[in-house]
C-alpha cells in the first residue's frame, strides 16, 4: 500500500456525495485501523460434560433403597 501511496495513485475514491475533511479522516482512520489489527484467534471448542442426574429418586427410609 505504501508503494501505492508514493506512486501518488488515490487509494480512496469519493464516488458520490460530498465528504467533509473530517469525514474523510475518519474513514482513513478506520482503514488504517483495520489494516494494522492482528487477526483474532480461533478459540477451540471445550467439551464440558454435562452432570449427570440419577433417574429417578428413591428415599433411603424405603424397601428399594437397601440395594
Amino acid at each position: 500500500m505504501a508503494d501505492v501511496v508514493a506512486a501518488g495513485v488515490p487509494v480512496v475514491r469519493v464516488v458520490r456525495g460530498n465528504p467533509t475533511d473530517e469525514e474523510l479522516a475518519a474513514l482513513m482512520a478506520v482503514l488504517a485501523a483495520v489494516q494494522v489489527s492482528p487477526p483474532v484467534p480461533e478459540v477451540a471448542e471445550v467439551m464440558v460434560p454435562r452432570p449427570r442426574r440419577p433417574t429417578r429418586f428413591v428415599p433411603a427410609t424405603t424397601w428399594q433403597g437397601a440395594r
